[in-house]
């Protein structure tokens, strides 16, 4: 894979678009940085979506980590590259204002980014997703459930459930509380509760929401997806309709929930923290790619 030096040397020497700072994208209540990757031929009111980078990682090093960037320029969507250098460059899913919709914190801040990249490019509203790993994928949580309203859809690779995370002195593997990580357990009514009382009132639809781990992850352990799912399968009102063996590949079970269209998990046998990105698995739920999602 390319490094980020080479990639701007390309796109010195081609045109190419590139990645972008933002520096005023509006509210910033936790001061955290925007880049954006705007393909040179965008789509008409394009999809946007947000993808989170791990714990110490970089928006930069997010940007060159997985091949949406690639898909964007064939399909003319907009990715916003959301970055942290605070808590060892790790989300705050353990903060109430990010728990809660309108109240601020890092989640805050990523939904003045959507709103700066909706309106400045004429993006479609119905059409913002957000996907991540690890800690970026704890926060594609927090965004689906603090933020239903925003967001169409999510995947989550190695992440936590919503609120998984909250009273927690942290959110790093360093942090004192590992509760969360090790595989913290509620009912599906009480992971459902911590979603709804996010947003009390709200009664639109919720995002669909594909969820990914690896049963041999040591550091999220591969309940906390477990825990997750039972969440949003309460939250989205689907229940769990049959295991498919192979899928994505030969070393995973996809867990299909009602039809799929809502809800699927994705456990890799053999596979660590974390998992891999599966583009096209996720652009085809999303329904920015064509192709069955299930």
């Amino acid at each position: 894979m390319r490094s980020a030096f080479s990639l701007l040397a390309l796109w010195a020497t081609t045109g190419l678009a590139a990645l972008t700072r933002v520096t005023n994208f509006g509210a910033n209540p936790s001061d955290i940085q925007m880049y954006i990757y705007v393909p040179a031929q965008v789509a008409a009111k394009p999809a946007v979506i947000v993808a989170l980078h791990p714990c110490g990682g970089s928006a930069t090093q997010w940007y060159a980590g997985t091949r949406l960037p690639s898909y964007a320029d064939k399909n003319g969507f907009i990715l916003i590259y959301p970055g942290t250098t605070h808590m060892s460059n790790c989300w705050d899913v353990q903060n109430k204002d990010s728990l809660t919709h309108g109240a601020g914190g890092d989640a805050g801040g990523i939904i003045s980014m959507v709103n700066y990249t909706l309106e400045k490019y004429n993006g479609d509203p119905t059409k913002v997703y957000v996907m991540g790993s690890s800690s970026g994928a704890m926060m594609t949580n927090v965004l689906a459930g603090s933020y239903p309203d925003v967001f169409e859809a999510g995947a989550a690779f190695s992440g936590v459930a919503f609120a998984c995370f909250a009273g927690a002195p942290s959110a790093t593997p360093f942090s004192p509380n590992q509760t969360c990580a090790q595989g913290l357990q509620h009912t599906p009514e009480e992971w459902g509760n911590f979603v709804r009382n996010a947003y009390p009132g709200y009664t639109g639809k919720r995002p669909r929401m594909q969820i990914y781990h690896g049963l041999a992850d040591g550091l999220v352990r591969p309940q906390c997806a477990t825990e997750a799912l039972k969440q949003w399968s309460n939250v989205l009102d689907v229940t769990l309709a049959k295991n498919v063996t192979g899928v994505p590949s030969a070393a995973y079970t996809q867990m299909i929930y009602g039809d799929g269209s809502k809800l699927q998990g994705f456990f890799g046998q053999g596979v660590g923290h974390t998992a891999p990105v599966q583009e096209e698995r996720i652009l085809r739920f999303f329904g920015i790619l064509s192709g069955s999602i299930v």
